[in-house]
């Protein structure tokens, strides 16, 4: 008989159940290392600026091709040395891709700032769906995250927790529309140099702090789902107690 089954310890079924631990506590964890792994963790965020600071600074001392091939390569022995020491193998994919990406769209261009063009259009895209998720009452931030450990969408009638994750999804389409409207300038003005600087500077605070208001929508969501689990509890616990006599 095992140790750890409480119905067969003599508990009544629900009891049993009452025993058993949280399993969406357990898969929700840490909300911080959580979001942070599926970005790749802080070595991750630092892994990406490699790549744009050798392509501009190979750009500016001699031309565009050297340039792509330089970053491209630094980006593919980043994603070797990530896998040889046995981090997540989808960031280092996607490092690879999105500087190959980026790479084509600036050989296409025939200009070095055709680096950054992606990074300056996702960045419009990505805070115009942030934007309609709060709209459509479906802030993408608490989908995102209840979709990630599997916790259903019941917050969206807790009021509370809907404007907890309005907040953090507005707080994302902020950040969006900064990089957008800053670096879009940039580009216009031809600053190379700039942009490189810009899209490294702003990556960092200002995730950081987007990153903060999710982390704290995200719990707030938590707490408000444990108050109402209690309440729900203290008002069946007459129920089971005193059953009705028929």
């Amino acid at each position: 008989m095992s140790e750890r089954d409480p119905s067969a310890a003599g508990l009544p079924a629900q009891d049993a159940a009452d025993h058993q631990p949280d399993r969406a506590a357990q898969r929700t964890g840490d909300p911080e290392k959580t979001l942070l792994e599926q970005m790749g963790g802080v070595s991750g965020l630092a892994y990406s600026a490699v790549p744009i600071v050798v392509f501009v600074l190979v750009s500016s001392v001699t031309s565009l091709m050297p340039a792509i091939w330089s970053a491209i390569g630094v980006a593919i022995a980043i994603a070797v040395f990530r896998l040889v020491r046995k981090e997540p193998l989808q960031p280092a994919i996607s490092g690879v891709i999105g500087v190959a990406v980026c790479s084509f769209i600036a050989y296409r261009s025939g200009d070095a700032k055709g680096f950054f063009l992606l990074g300056i259009w996702t960045s419009l895209i990505y805070g115009g769906v942030f934007l309609v998720s709060v709209l459509a009452r479906w802030p993408l931030v608490g989908v995102a995250w209840s979709a990630l450990n599997g916790l259903g969408f019941s917050w969206r009638k807790q009021r509370r927790a809907l404007v907890g994750y309005d907040v953090a999804t507005l707080a994302w389409t902020v950040v969006f529309a900064a990089k957008y409207v800053v670096q879009q300038w940039l580009y216009d003005a031809d600053q190379t140099g700039w942009l490189a600087f810009a899209r490294i500077v702003m990556g960092y605070p200002l995730t950081g702090l987007a990153l903060i208001v999710t982390i704290w929508a995200i719990r707030r969501a938590a707490k408000v789902a444990e108050e109402a689990k209690a309440q729900d509890q203290q008002e069946t616990a007459p129920i089971r107690s005193n059953p009705s006599m028929g």
